[in-house]
């Protein structure tokens, strides 16, 4: 079975956050959430705060992030959601930019969308195709090369751009990790409208 982390941060963007998480279940991955802290914590806590989400809506993390249980070794994908001041936590943190590089050096997964793909700028990723949400572009554009597209595959780099653009970009995942007949099972009973991108 797959695995996917997904990271998720005071200010995530909740739709790109649950979409994701609920799309990649349904397609038999063992995903786990972990919350990034933007304060120091004594490390002593056992079970992480409810992550305060970019429109308000709270959502209980399964997990602290950490590093040493992070690694690409124990899971097949990682995932960075936008909102803007959650995309500023994560992508600002040197141990998820370091196993961003890990994880694609390792041949996993990175997923990122919308303010999530600050990430790819951070990690000093090299310059390649990639997408984010209008507001970052300017940040992100000389250093890839930028598209408009709903969802961007370079090798093993997932991005996307927004809100509306989760369900293309969790489909995309479940086909990379699990195959396009999953990713057709899994779109079915979502009931899109004809001549959409499921």
């Amino acid at each position: 079975m797959p695995s996917a982390l997904i990271l998720i941060a005071d200010g995530t963007e909740e739709m790109e956050f649950t979409i994701t998480y609920d799309t990649l279940v349904r397609a038999g991955v063992s995903c786990t959430s972990a919350f990034v802290s933007s304060e120091k914590r004594d490390g002593n806590e056992q079970n992480p705060p409810f992550a305060h989400g970019s429109r308000g809506i709270n959502i209980l993390p399964d997990t602290y992030f950490s590093p040493q249980a992070a690694t690409p070794d124990k899971y097949d994908l990682l995932v960075i959601p936008g909102g803007a001041k959650g995309a500023e936590t994560i992508s600002g943190s040197s141990p998820v930019q370091h196993l961003v590089r890990r994880y694609l050096e390792d041949g996993k997964f990175v997923g990122m969308i919308c303010a999530g793909s600050l990430a790819a700028l951070r990690s000093n990723l090299p310059k390649q195709p990639l997408t984010s949400h209008p507001s970052v572009r300017d940040q992100l554009k000389d250093a890839f090369e930028y598209s408009e597209e709903p969802v961007v595959v370079s090798g093993k780099l997932v991005t996307s751009r927004g809100p509306g653009t989760a369900f293309p970009f969790a489909l995309t995942l479940v086909e990379l990790l699990c195959g396009k007949e999953k990713r057709a099972e899994v779109a079915g009973p979502m009931i899109f409208p004809k001549r959409t991108f499921a």
